[in-house]
């Protein structure tokens, strides 16, 4: 169902949905995984202090020790920088994680495959080998981008037999897709999609934290928890999540879950703004306007309407027959050049 935005308030919730894997939204990941972050981490210090390191001592201060299992379990969901880092610590784990950085050149190639980049032609065939090929080396990066491949072809078993694999290595999003998947197969199954969603967002995957508060907030597979929505919006939000910045936004504006306080409504609903999203434009737009800042409500309102908010087109267009041409010529220039702050997807 379309969402309507303010003032419209009697035509539904101002709350905005997100569709499950949007393909434009998956190239962009940011994997947030605390493993990840605790393991560089103990990487790079234990290169300078070795022997006050716990793990060197359990291991007698001989890294070569540690089981390559382990080791490649710990490892399966690291970025590239992060695998580097972890190569270097010692010729032993260099040589453990040699199939990890194979499938980071694989990741790389299979991209280029899926997207038609770097020179090469689409090819969707040679880019699910290329992650399949890397998946088989270990990389959960890998078995999600080969996930994405099946899902969106339609192979929904085997997306997610490897989302699970990749979320029982760790992954975050894995754990998220693997969630997500739960809530759109039939049958549904809600608890296995929370139990996920969940893990991926206390691993602080910005994107899981955003859909379980939808989850929350919404009651279609669990009890609404208006109190526990607003906490995950907020965090998404605080994460750099577009879409939260706007319903967090609302959360304090109506006092849905936390107490209302419209400084801070004001403070995320422009927050969003100046990160794209259309329909918060349009309303801080609406906003300035009620305080008399035409040029800033125009430009917003501007910014809306090539977004797509047609409701915004009428209300600028009031306000361009109290500009002169000058002030509206300097309004089109800015929207033209305005570029949106850079937000996780």
């Amino acid at each position: 169902m379309k969402q309507r935005t303010w003032p419209c308030r009697s035509e539904g919730s101002r709350f905005t949905s997100l569709s499950f894997l949007k393909p434009q939204e998956k190239e962009k990941r940011t994997r947030f995984s605390s493993i990840n972050r605790a393991t560089a981490k103990s990487s790079t210090s234990s290169r300078s202090s070795s022997s006050s390191s716990p793990l060197s001592n359990e291991i007698g201060g001989d890294f070569s020790m540690l089981p390559f299992d382990i080791l490649m379990k710990i490892a399966a969901p690291f970025s590239h920088p992060n695998l580097q880092a972890a190569s270097s610590v010692c010729k032993s784990w260099r040589d453990a994680l040699k199939p990890l950085r194979e499938s980071m050149l694989l990741l790389r190639w299979g991209k280029k495959f899926k997207h038609g980049r770097g020179g090469v032609r689409a090819n969707l065939d040679k880019a699910l080998d290329s992650f399949l090929k890397g998946a088989a080396r270990g990389s959960t990066l890998a078995m999600v981008d080969a996930g994405l491949v099946y899902w969106e072809t339609g192979e929904k078993e085997k997306a997610m037999s490897l989302y699970r694999r990749a979320a029982e290595l760790g992954d975050a999003v894995g754990q998220c897709n693997l969630g997500i998947c739960y809530l759109q197969v039939q049958p549904s199954n809600p608890k296995e999609a929370m139990k996920w969603l969940k893990q991926s967002a206390e691993n602080g995957y910005v994107r899981a934290q955003y859909q379980l508060a939808l989850c929350l907030h919404q009651g279609r597979v669990v009890k609404t928890n208006l109190l526990e929505a607003s906490k995950w919006y907020l965090k998404a939000a605080e994460g750099g999540y577009v879409r939260a910045m706007y319903n967090i936004s609302l959360c304090y504006s109506v006092g849905e879950g936390l107490p209302q306080n419209r400084k801070l409504a004001r403070k995320w609903m422009k927050r969003a703004a100046d990160h794209g999203h259309s329909k918060a434009q349009f309303e801080h737009g609406l906003a300035l306007f009620s305080e008399g800042a035409m040029l800033k409500s125009v430009l917003y309102l501007e910014l809306a309407e090539r977004g797509g908010e047609s409701a915004a087109t009428h209300i600028k267009e009031v306000i361009h027959q109290q500009l002169s041409a000058t002030s509206r010529g300097h309004v089109i220039n800015q929207a033209s050049n305005w570029r949106p702050l850079p937000a996780t997807r």
